[in-house]
């Protein structure tokens, strides 16, 4: 219990430092009340982190279900520390109401329950993109890039749902991570500007959008700094520049460890980049046929712009929308939104910042399928072995593979019907109800009116748990709950 307590200290410790940043800008632009806001948040995370450092420093290394317990705890507490200068900015209704957004920034899943979004400080604006940019490269990559002392790191690395090292060591992987990411919001800022200012905004608020929505974007969060999201801004350069980084953030940073070694051909060869492309192709297709028949748009041109923009937003789990959400349900007919809840749930590549199943468990399960199937057909002495490829050359895949890929699947299924029949609870429709759901659980974002200020409480909290159970992908809060019940009993 030390262990993880000293641990999730230093990841407040990290976030802490990180809220001086809009505390700064809050100042400089004369949000006083929102500065002091931060100033209190980042003050109590510090003082919880450096207690834990002086209280429950031990030399014991961390094993891997400390790790596991950490992660899990620290995304709870770190939304904690996170709400309060949303709460203070008196845009929130209720604490709940401000844990939600935190939850749903850090988990990069972008779904927001704000009042007046459209005068919000720009202070508490760039906070929100903020805890997308941490989420999403993750939490505990603070822990690994600050804190690179003692064992049990590759544990933190994983837990929070990484499948694979981009490099051997954990914390130049951390490392690495930081510094592609970095490197985007470079790349992407400057597109994203020179798109805004092309659409006719001022300079100086351009930079402020462009930032943000990189961080959305990249992070494939789905926050915006206007309630109208990518609508406001009525621009097509916009939405290429923003789809150019929503691809980049569905890609495993392994995936942009190769195109940082310049080796495309890598990108081809890999069973994700393969299942990814294949998914969101057939998806847009019938997307487009179901949009087609019903005459929602009167021109080919809308009809892709439209269509295919949020077909790509919900497979790269990203939530980003050009088109009000309720259209969905009153406008789009029903195979359109069908086909947007299976990109959703499907979400983008492992060890990217997309949540959802991921196309690596996807095209396991199909080369377990087809193995399966040629093993009915051939016959019973012949030896059937499936591979595919993906970082660091071609593998088997095994039925321990398959078996973990189907159990994540099942888990998966199992969290959106969760949230579906809390809907169903609620009175809403079963449309509604597991759009929804599979939004938040997936941590996507988009919405068709459900996540309201006004909505129930107890859908807020399900939502909430969706979020985190389905960002950090069940191991490490299944480990967390381990620990809570085996303390209960005694056996710690």
């Amino acid at each position: 219990m030390r262990i993880i307590g000293l641990y999730t200290g230093r990841i407040l410790t990290g976030l802490g430092v990180t809220m001086l940043v809009p505390a700064s800008l809050g100042a400089a632009r004369g949000e006083v009340d929102d500065a002091l806001g931060f100033v209190i948040a980042a003050a109590l995370a510090v003082l919880v982190g450096q207690t834990a450092e002086w209280r429950l420093h031990i030399r014991r290394d961390m094993q891997w279900s400390h790790a596991m317990a950490v992660v899990a705890l620290a995304w709870l507490a770190a939304a904690f520390v996170g709400a309060i200068p949303l709460f203070l900015s008196g845009h929130y209704a209720s604490f709940l109401d401000a844990y939600f957004d935190a939850m749903s920034g850090f988990a990069t899943a972008g779904l927001a329950v704000i009042n007046d979004l459209d005068h919000l400080s720009d202070s508490v604006n760039l906070w929100r993109h903020l805890m997308h940019f941490l989420g999403g490269q993750g939490l505990v990559l603070v822990a690994l890039s600050m804190f690179a002392g003692g064992g049990g790191l590759t544990g933190l690395y994983v837990g929070e749902g990484r499948e694979e090292r981009v490099l051997p060591n954990v914390v130049h992987s951390a490392r690495f991570i930081w510094r592609v990411a970095l490197f985007y919001g470079v790349v992407g800022t400057s597109l994203l500007w020179a798109a805004l200012l092309v659409a006719g905004m001022p300079l100086g608020t351009g930079l402020f959008h462009a930032v943000t929505l990189f961080m959305a974007a990249f992070d494939t969060g789905g926050f915006a700094p206007t309630s109208a999201n990518l609508a406001f801004y009525h621009s097509g350069w916009v939405e290429a520049a923003a789809a150019v980084l929503m691809v980049a953030g569905s890609l495993s940073f392994a995936v942009h460890h190769h195109l940082w070694d310049r080796r495309p051909w890598e990108i081809v060869r890999n069973v994700e980049t393969r299942t990814l492309a294949l998914t969101m192709t057939g998806l847009s297709a019938v997307a487009m046929v179901g949009l087609a028949r019903s005459g929602t748009f009167d021109s080919a041109e809308m009809l892709f712009r439209r269509g295919f923009f949020q077909i790509l937003s919900a497979h790269s789990g990203t939530g980003f929308n050009t088109v009000p959400g309720q259209l969905f349900e009153t406008d789009w007919g029903t195979l359109a939104p069908g086909m947007l809840v299976i990109a959703m749930a499907l979400g983008g590549m492992a060890g990217s910042t997309s949540g959802g199943i991921k196309a690596l468990r996807v095209a396991l399960l199909y080369k377990s399928v087809r193995a399966d199937l040629r093993r009915m057909l051939l016959p019973r002495n012949a030896v059937v072995v499936e591979h595919y490829y993906a970082t660091g050359g071609n593998r088997i895949v095994s039925n321990e593979l398959a078996r973990s890929a189907a159990m994540v699947l099942l888990l998966y299924i199992g969290l959106y019907l969760t949230g579906a029949v809390t809907g169903l609870f609620y009175g809403y429709s079963l449309q509604e109800a597991l759009f929804e759901s599979t939004s938040a659980a997936a941590a996507v974002g988009l919405s068709v009116g459900l996540v309201r200020p006004e909505m129930e409480t107890g859908l807020k909290i399900v939502y909430i748990l969706q979020m985190w159970v389905g960002r950090l992908e069940f191991v490490s809060v299944f480990a967390l709950f381990g620990y809570l019940y085996s303390t209960v009993r005694g056996k710690t």
